[in-house]
């Protein structure tokens, strides 16, 4: 082993500890992994147009009702589609993180794929469902279906009849839709449990898959009655009553309508800059499995953390009818919340810095589709049709090759810091007590100070 192998990572890697070396060891970890993430963006995008256009297709047709629940099947494997590119594109960079390279020097075993894919599959379907991404695959959808056949879509529209075009996803019978609810419910709940214990190699990508048909079957079921009642809604005493105090709140509080108005405004440029790029970075710190994901190590070192000894102790049936009700909570969401609490520990620069490039790459990413439509402009008619796509293509590629190596930069700057800080703790500790003459015992299992230790 050459000297410079062997020394420590504070002396090796200090200009990891500055925030502000972010882009630069982005770009690094992009110059290592292009070609594998190129290659995980393309056939990701290659199933992803292939199911959306055999959705599509299998849209029209006899025995109509039967085709929209196959087409809200193809519709989930989509989103799945995504989940598994985006698992892919992280996983194939890990080994060009630092991060990665202390886990194995602290005899950390190589994770599969398939292990990261179904520990992140639950949360990813959350984010995925709860910042509307969701919305992108469904606009893909109706633009394909349009493209299909746009002369029968025109003439029906002109006429008033309903083609059946760009409506796959919403024309689905409530009746039917409430019975395939039931049936998707069962997967998720099933296969859900299995994933709580432990049990199973894809429980919890099944899982995921259930919860995705739940939810895209349960929002067609619920907009349909919503849609046939919206009147009745809009006329119930509460809804009247709420509309009737905002707008007295408005006349009557001084500054109040300037102020709803401004966060009107502001809001969505809040959830786009921080939120946004914090979803994302969650699911990136779940691939790598940074973090554990039981309720115990998410209290951990929190005030929460005397009330549940506490609640062990002296409450045991209270203990076990709150985690039977709150098992598929906990499941799900404990993992994110203790991602986000841990990522604090990066610090508030990194994080800055981190959602302030994830917005401009988006922004350039705008501008650079702006830039090839303008070069590509022709005076042929029609000529759009070819260019598009492949402009589209180029675009997306650059913007998600960027995205994922800037997250996986940001995990690999804050684990770091977090792991050298660790370190200098402890070396901290020996020399306290080399002065006051105590000196720990050394266990079996534990770590020597200034190694990371290895994952249990």
């Amino acid at each position: 082993m050459s000297g410079t192998s062997a020394l420590p990572a504070p002396r090796r890697f200090a200009w990891m500890l500055s925030p502000y070396a972010l882009p630069l060891h982005a770009l690094r970890i992009l110059a290592k992994c292009a070609l594998p993430l190129v290659i995980w963006f393309s056939m990701g995008r290659l199933v992803r147009w292939g199911l959306l256009l055999l959705a599509a297709t299998v849209s029209h047709g006899s025995w109509y009702q039967a085709r929209l629940v196959l087409v809200m099947f193809l519709f989930t494997l989509v989103v799945m589609t995504s989940l598994a590119t985006t698992v892919g594109m992280l996983y194939v960079v890990r080994e060009a993180l630092v991060e990665t390279r202390a886990r194995r020097a602290g005899g950390e075993a190589r994770e599969s794929l398939l292990g990261a894919l179904n520990r992140t599959a639950l949360v990813f379907a959350g984010i995925y469902t709860t910042w509307g991404f969701v919305k992108e695959d469904a606009r893909d959808f109706m633009n394909i279906d349009r493209m299909r056949q746009p002369d029968r879509y025109v003439l029906d529209a002109g006429s008033g009849d309903d083609s059946g075009v760009a409506v796959g996803l919403i024309n689905l019978d409530p009746r039917v839709s409430l019975a395939t609810m039931v049936v998707a419910y069962g997967v998720k709940w099933y296969f859900g449990r299995r994933h709580e214990a432990g049990n199973g190699r894809f429980s919890g990508v099944l899982a995921t898959f259930g919860e995705l048909a739940f939810a895209f079957f349960g929002i067609n079921a619920v907009a349909a009655a919503v849609g046939a009642r919206s009147d009745w809604i809009g006329g119930r005493s509460a809804v009247a009553g709420w509309h009737d105090l905002m707008a007295g709140a408005d006349g009557g509080i001084p500054g109040w309508q300037q102020v709803s108005e401004w966060l009107g405004e502001v809001w969505p440029y809040v959830i786009d800059a921080l939120a946004v790029p914090l979803a994302w970075l969650t699911v990136g710190i779940l691939v790598y499995g940074a973090y554990a994901e039981d309720t115990q190590t998410t209290i951990r070192g929190t005030r929460l953390e005397q009330a549940a000894v506490h609640l062990e102790r002296t409450h045991n049936w209270t203990r076990r009818a709150l985690a039977k009700l709150s098992a598929g909570w906990t499941g799900r969401w404990i993992p994110l919340l203790n991602s986000l609490r841990l990522t604090a520990r990066g610090g508030a620069p990194l994080f800055g810095l981190f959602a302030l490039s994830y917005v401009g790459l988006h922004i350039g990413g705008d501008f650079l589709g702006r830039a090839g439509r303008y070069l590509a402009a022709s005076e042929e008619p029609y000529l759009w049709f070819a260019t598009d796509v492949p402009i589209d293509y180029v675009t997306d590629l650059v913007v998600t090759l960027v995205t994922m190596c800037l997250i996986a930069a940001t995990f690999d700057l804050a684990a770091t810091r977090a792991r050298t800080e660790g370190r200098t703790d402890g070396r901290a500790d020996r020399r306290a007590d080399r002065r006051t003459g105590r000196r720990e015992p050394v266990t079996a299992g534990s770590a020597e100070p200034g190694r990371p230790s290895p994952s249990r």
